[in-house]
């Protein structure tokens, strides 16, 4: 089974880490996006130093079993990932002030990820939505591919992965991702919940990224707005998210990105009970 991700709770770590156990997740921090953190050295490493305390005891409580397949390496985070900065970041900018304030925040993100040690970062497209002159379009892939292909060249140990935000189709990060293809370490995270908002159906989003998808988040909405809802508390047809993923022989890490213990356990047994993808169904006894 692909690996499942949870978003951490620093308040409420020990229900995390036992959740996280239970079904075999790794951590996604939605920590370290934020511009006060990013320039806060002190700030970075008191969230770091809760989150390795939080998991050593966990480790501890369970001798290391069943949580963290290499826990009791020196790196406890080297499964993880983060979400980089995103919030106004716009690398393909012709405002040479906005361009270089973007990189510097890709740089950062990509300097704290480094420092933990994680498996990878995820960033947005940062397109204007709906936006298609092809002036634009090409720029906004040009400067991309040229800029994470740089970033992906300094940071070789951790995985980029690429997020259609508000995106009314995957052509656009389909067309970035093939002039990357050549990257080893860089991919589509496909936001299947982000994807449902436009209108565009589930087979051509997915059938159209599969080549290139790494990573993939997951939550419910109504088909309108960005609710983050637990997985079937909303209105997104998971049996044929299922389908197609298996369909597509897509097989990556599966981030359920809902905030809370109980919303994250609600999304995790309902995939269960209904064989969502990255879960196999259960046998009836």
């Amino acid at each position: 089974m692909s690996k499942l991700y949870l978003v951490p709770d620093r308040k409420d770590m020990e229900r995390m880490c036992a959740l996280a156990s239970e079904y075999g997740c790794a951590f996604e921090y939605n920590d370290f996006f934020i511009a006060k953190v990013m320039d806060d050295f002190q700030k970075q490493e008191e969230i770091i130093e809760d989150y390795k305390t939080s998991i050593s005891k966990c480790l501890d409580k369970n001798n290391g079993a069943d949580f963290r397949e290499n826990g009791l390496c020196e790196n406890l985070f080297s499964q993880d990932t983060m979400h980089g900065a995103f919030l106004d970041v716009t690398i393909h900018s012709d405002d040479p002030l906005i361009r270089d304030a973007s990189m510097l925040r890709i740089r950062q993100s990509m300097e704290i990820a480094k420092r933990m040690r994680l498996k990878g970062v995820v960033f947005h497209t940062g397109r204007l939505a709906g936006f298609r002159a092809p002036n634009y379009l090409q720029n906004w892939r040009d400067r991309n591919a040229a800029f994470f292909t740089e970033i992906a060249q300094q940071y070789p140990a951790q995985q980029i992965y690429m997020e259609n935000m508000f995106d009314e189709a995957p052509d656009i990060l389909a067309g970035l991702a093939e002039k990357m293809r050549d990257v080893e370490n860089f991919g589509v995270c496909l936001d299947y919940a982000h994807a449902m908002l436009f209108g565009r159906s589930g087979q051509e989003w997915i059938e159209t990224l599969a080549p290139y998808i790494r990573h993939i988040h997951i939550n419910d909405n109504d088909l309108h707005n960005d609710l983050h809802l637990a997985v079937g508390a909303g209105a997104l047809d998971w049996q044929e998210f299922d389908n197609l993923i298996r369909q597509n022989r897509i097989e990556v890490p599966v981030l359920v990105e809902v905030s809370g213990y109980e919303a994250q356990k609600e999304s995790l047994q309902y995939m269960k009970r209904h064989g969502i993808y990255p879960m196999e169904r259960e046998r009836d006894e």
